[in-house]
């Protein structure tokens, strides 16, 4: 593995703290929102993509690392869209791999590019990966995503396993009607194949062909279904995220709860999101944001503007999401693959 590179040390403070006194350590960072997939909770099914230029560039998306890495933030998370389709992405993974003070570079991804670009990954630093995975059956697979192959995210899975991922996790959002029959199955995989699993509450981003309530699954119903099959333990691992886990007895898997809407853990919220077109997002589930682009792009060789903006916008973190699918339409009108998995 690269040598690990020194973060540059300045006059600013090494904490980002909001004004609830909260630290954000941990950054969600999109690097495009193009996927191969078009998942139906995601994305509409034609999608506008954003013209290259309105799109961070690699070397901007390192630059934004950086500052935060400087500002404090140990764990730094690639998403998109599909962040593997955006082309050289390997070099940026290499790049934030050798920043000294980060503990823990992670993957969100669909699995369609890990069975060719695992073993590179995990050299690049890549401690962890998440998969999204809805369905364990072809045809249902295939009406989810509307063009994603099933095959393909399983081989994806097994070159994760065989490149030495010890920390993989399947990210499952579970839709009544469609999916929400093969809780047992999922969870029978996840145990065969010695990862973990978390259900996602289906979350009400950007509009979509059918109304959030009426798919919406929770996720205490979900456990309550799962203690009537499996001996669960409840679990104090925290990977920094918001999600609650239980073990699995006799078993290396652990089963996570995500729950914007039965359960609002947002006073321990300690991350932030930035899109592919640098709007820095103090919340998932608020519009409130500051647009770095024009930071990036006005001032090439220096980086204190931008670490101003970044220090100023903890007094607009919001306390929490108002996530309510009782609505006609979604408070937020962005899907997902533009604010980033």
């Amino acid at each position: 593995m690269t040598e690990k590179v020194p973060t540059p040390t300045s006059n600013y403070p090494d904490k980002l703290i909001d004004q609830f006194g909260r630290q954000v350590d941990y950054i969600r960072l999109s690097i495009t929102d193009r996927c191969d997939f078009r998942c139906t909770y995601c994305m509409a099914e034609e999608m506008t993509f954003l013209p290259r230029d309105e799109v961070l560039s690699l070397e901007e998306c390192l630059r934004l690392v950086k500052a935060f890495v400087q500002l404090g933030v140990t764990k730094v998370r690639i998403t998109g869209g599909e962040p593997l389709v955006r082309k050289n992405a390997l070099w940026l993974f290499e790049e934030v791999g050798k920043l000294e003070r980060l503990k823990e570079l992670v993957l969100t991804t669909n699995g369609s590019q890990l069975e060719k670009q695992a073993a590179s990954l995990k050299q690049a630093g890549v401690k962890r990966i998440n998969i999204s995975l809805d369905s364990l059956n072809s045809e249902r697979f295939k009406k989810i995503t509307r063009t994603g192959e099933l095959d393909k995210v399983l081989h994806g899975i097994q070159a994760a396993k065989q490149a030495g991922f010890d920390n993989i996790k399947l990210n499952t959002v579970l839709m009544r009607g469609t999916n929400d029959d093969e809780v047992q199955a999922l969870v029978d995989f996840a145990i065969q194949q010695a990862i973990d699993i978390s259900f996602i509450e289906e979350m009400p981003l950007g509009e979509v062909d059918h109304t959030r309530e009426s798919t919406f699954v929770s996720n205490a119903e979900i456990l309550k279904t799962l203690q009537n099959q499996y001996a669960l333990t409840a679990s104090t691992t925290n990977t920094g995220g918001p999600a609650r886990y239980w073990r699995v007895a006799d078993s290396n898997t652990k089963i996570g709860f995500i729950s914007p809407h039965s359960h609002n853990f947002c006073e321990a919220c300690n991350r932030v999101r930035i899109t592919c077109k640098g709007e820095l997002y103090l919340c998932l589930g608020q519009e409130d944001k500051v647009d770095l682009m024009p930071l990036l792009r006005n001032h090439p060789n220096d980086d204190q503007p931008l670490i101003q903006a970044i220090l100023n916008s903890m007094s607009i973190k919001p306390k929490g999401h108002d996530f309510d699918l009782r609505r006609a339409k979604p408070a937020v009108v962005r899907f997902m693959s533009h604010t980033g998995g």
